[in-house]
């Protein structure tokens, strides 16, 4: 049976704490506790006065003051951990969190979900060839080092690197370790805590080099854990759901968000809002329940990123260089057909391909797959095709020897179309309006991963509302932007509605247009 030694790192809010550790601890689970020197002596008192009479938790020896991106922070875990080790000898996990974090499942369902498995949770991504380390220093947390905190001494931390580097003062990584980098929010099986900490007595060497590296959270046991532990015993990933802002900040979670947390592949969540007290009581009880089955869909991030997306929507930014300098040509026309069913707006361009003879391109900026010919590059990925908007429809105008090319789009890239008419070049757009169902919309969100197979109904039915307001809302942004050249083609529409607006898009007789409609199916699913 799985027994969990909660280490538990934290610096404020002691009624919190006390209650954590209480709620932690009446599973069957211990709790290790480092709480930081920096933090108010009464603070720490009041945590040991309200747990004193609680055999299953302890205290780390040495309080260590901590610093953002310091050893200090490696330090205090590892006094954390050697107090659970020699207090707790049956204790078969340890499991990092902070006094942010709270369980997002039953403590029966963490138990089984350990037991299942005799491995190690933990991410440890290879330092320099992934792309964990978005921007910022990469290398220069390793080779300099580093005394001083950033934070605190900006300008002296900048300094002492500059003055290392100026004077060729750069160091060796030890020979002997792959370094990795990862969460610092882990779960590692006794066994590999109790090699780490017989590793460190050894290996004073790997020590000091990590006690003089930036952020040697990120690095320390990613690293050791990879060169301790075969590669078969380890899970890269963390069992602590977490989430980050477009500006590095993390996401914090408030009441609303328990079924959200609940149908995540997780089995903690990072960083509960201290106001959030309705969220932590069902949360608490949640964590003591018995027999409590989880629909796991784990949307969150999707979802997250779409909600967080529509706050952002309408901001224009200004142009790129390569928008600027570069035109589809004055005598050319681009066809916009935008729509939101993909298999609609792919059907009508290939009947306009069939009775035109037009050459038409399908969702090459939202399907990473559409084919296009080779264009040296530019056409790889979606990323390039879109910062390369102009220059790649030049290109494939260029490809079909035409002066008349025919695209499909989604109508969320409105900044696009706005792109397009703006340019020396003519432009038309046809928004093709399809009716939305209650179960394509379901299978739209299941497609794009706003929510999974398992996703409660209860859930689904309060996401359907806002994910068809937000194919209304893009209809509406497409209407207010004034295009000229604008032509809509609706499933609700009569047949002589819909042949006016496709003549007037193709610039081609009403005989012609019928022709194209007249085949049914158009807007079926």
């Amino acid at each position: 049976m799985a027994k969990i030694a909660f280490i538990l790192l934290c610096h404020k809010d002691p009624e919190a704490i006390i209650a954590q550790a209480r709620q932690l601890t009446a599973a069957g689970d211990v709790v290790a506790i480092h709480f930081d020197a920096s933090a108010r002596a009464e603070d720490y008192e009041t945590i040991r006065k309200g747990l004193a009479d609680n055999p299953a938790v302890t205290f780390a020896r040495k309080r260590i003051r901590c610093g953002w991106g310091e050893w200090s922070l490696v330090e205090a875990t590892l006094q954390a951990v050697e107090a659970a080790v020699d207090a707790f000898p049956r204790a078969t996990h340890f499991y990092m969190v902070s006094g942010d974090c709270m369980a997002i499942k039953s403590a029966e369902f963490a138990h089984e979900y350990l037991e299942a498995a005799d491995v190690d949770y933990i991410e440890s991504f290879d330092y320099f060839e992934s792309d964990w380390i978005k921007t910022g220093m990469k290398e220069e947390r390793l080779i300099y080092r580093h005394f001083l905190n950033e934070r605190k001494h900006k300008k002296l931390f900048y300094a002492s690197l500059e003055v290392q580097k100026k004077l060729g003062l750069r160091r060796r990584i030890p020979e002997d370790l792959q370094i990795m980098i990862g969460s610092q929010w882990w779960c590692l099986r006794r066994r590999t805590i109790e090699t780490i900490l017989d590793f460190i007595r050894k290996r004073r060497d790997v020590v000091r080099f990590f006690r003089t590296t930036w952020i040697p959270d990120e690095t320390f046991f990613q690293t050791l854990v990879n060169h301790l532990v075969p590669q078969r015993e380890i899970r890269t990933r963390t069992l602590t759901f977490l989430m980050f802002t477009d500006y590095g900040m993390p996401v914090t979670f408030y009441n609303d968000h328990y079924d959200l947390l609940l149908s995540q592949d997780f089995l903690f969540a990072r960083k509960i809002s201290p106001e959030a007290t309705e969220l932590k009581k069902r949360l608490g009880a949640l964590y003591a329940s018995e027999g409590v089955a989880f629909d796991i869909s784990n949307e969150g991030r999707n979802l997250y990123k779409f909600l967080a997306g529509r706050g952002r929507i309408g901001q224009r930014f200004a142009p790129r260089f390569w928008e600027v300098e570069s035109s589809l040509g004055r005598e050319r026309e681009l066809l916009i057909v935008v729509a939101k069913k993909w298999h609609v707006g792919k059907r009508l361009v290939e009947r306009i391909r069939q009775a035109t003879g037009l050459p038409g391109v399908e969702y090459l900026f939202n399907e990473e797959s559409c084919w296009l010919p080779d264009l040296g590059g530019i056409q790889s990925s979606l990323g390039k095709r879109t910062r390369h908007r102009r220059a790649l429809m030049r290109m494939l105008f260029e490809y079909f020897d035409t002066d008349r090319l025919v695209i499909c789009m989604d109508p969320n890239n409105i900044d696009m179309m706005h792109d397009f008419y703006s340019d020396r070049s003519s432009t038309r757009l046809l928004e093709v309006e399809s009716q939305f169902s209650d179960e394509y919309l379901i299978g739209h969100a299941m497609r794009v991963g706003l929510a999974g197979e398992r996703t409660p109904p209860d859930a689904l039915a309060r996401l359907l509302p806002t994910i068809r307001a937000d194919v209304l809302f893009e209809s509406d942004r497409i209407r207010d932007a004034g295009f000229s050249d604008y032509y809509r083609l609706r499933e609700t529409a009569s047949e002589e509605e819909n042949v006016t607006a496709l003549a007037g898009f193709l610039g081609i007789s009403q005989e012609k247009a019928r022709e194209m409609l007249e085949p049914e199916g158009l807007f079926s699913d």
